[in-house]
């Protein structure tokens, strides 16, 4: 089993699929990478020699940030922009659609199951 970038890739996979199982590398980063190494995306995961694990392992460090390092990134910039209280970072800080969406029938994702509110007596 191949452990790149703290991931072990899934068994009996293509390696162009199993790589996507890393957190920062997609379908369209991982064929990039096969071209630029010259390796068959075609080929297995568990069918890589060691030589070609090691090439794909130094070619996502030099090239990409993954795993750990980008879901830090990813939650400072997050971070910075509720500090700041920009209307964005308003919308992380309330649990609301942050990208323009409507709110009034959708947005259950975000704003978690609804919450029945009973009406007061007359």
């Amino acid at each position: 089993m191949a452990r790149i970038a703290g991931v072990d890739l899934p068994r009996n996979k293509r390696i162009d699929i199993a790589l996507t199982y890393i957190y920062g590398i997609g379908r369209s980063r991982s064929n990039e990478m096969l071209s630029a190494l010259e390796i068959d995306p075609s080929k297995k995961s568990d069918g890589l020699t060691e030589q070609e694990i090691t090439e794909i392992r130094d070619y996502i460090n030099k090239n990409f940030i993954v795993e750990g390092e980008l879901r830090r990134e990813v939650s400072m910039n997050t971070k910075r922009l509720m500090d700041i209280a920009c209307y964005r970072g308003l919308r992380h800080r309330k649990g609301l659609p942050v990208h323009g969406q409507n709110t009034h029938n959708n947005a259950r994702t975000r704003k978690g199951p609804r919450r029945i509110i009973i009406g007061r007596k007359k």
